[in-house]
């Protein structure tokens, strides 16, 4: 459904609450009011997206995907603001299956743009974590510190701390198979 359609749509339910209050109808009214803002969340936010992060958070990642699924045209469907959350959905599931290929998705995502610091700092640790498999430290330790900037709340410094080591620890290895 298109967003103008979606406009049109909230913009008749938000009319029809207006009347109903107009005409002493409290309890419809108030009805009314929940079922226009779920609709006018709509307009701004993709269904199928809402459904699919809600999935992804509660750990069901094959009902992630089949939300995401139902996306099939993500320029058309979602708002601009949508298509690097898409891309990063994509990217974390695509990580579950076959993390070396998730990289072109987290790649897109950050190019795309997202707009929450702890997100960029998530797909920024991914990415390292992908490079560091490819045996591309140089990348891994530049995408870890552009992660460390962005995690500004610290949401994910045990993870950029365990990854430090784990490159610290591969250091130690290559060091040692090269005498």
């Amino acid at each position: 459904m298109s967003n103008l359609v979606r406009i049109i749509i909230s913009s008749l339910l938000l009319i029809g609450t207006v009347v109903l209050f107009w005409f002493g109808h409290w309890g419809w009214g108030i009805l009314g009011i929940f079922i226009t803002i779920l609709a006018w969340v709509t307009v701004f936010f993709n269904e199928n997206m809402l459904i699919a992060q809600w999935y992804f958070r509660k750990q069901n990642i094959p009902a992630a995907e089949k939300w995401l699924g139902n996306i099939k045209n993500y320029e058309n469907q979602l708002i601009v603001a949508q298509h690097g959350y898409y891309h990063l959905l994509l990217g974390l599931i695509e990580s579950q299956r076959s993390p070396m290929q998730s990289e072109k998705f987290f790649k897109k995502a950050l190019a795309l743009g997202l707009h929450m610091e702890h997100n960029v700092a998530m797909a920024k640790l991914s990415l390292a974590g992908v490079m560091m498999a490819k045996r591309n430290k140089r990348e891994a330790e530049k995408y870890l510190q552009e992660a460390k900037r962005a995690d500004k709340n610290k949401l994910l410094a045990d993870q950029i701390k365990m990854m430090k080591d784990q490159m610290a620890m591969m250091d130690k290895q290559q060091f040692r198979y090269s005498r």
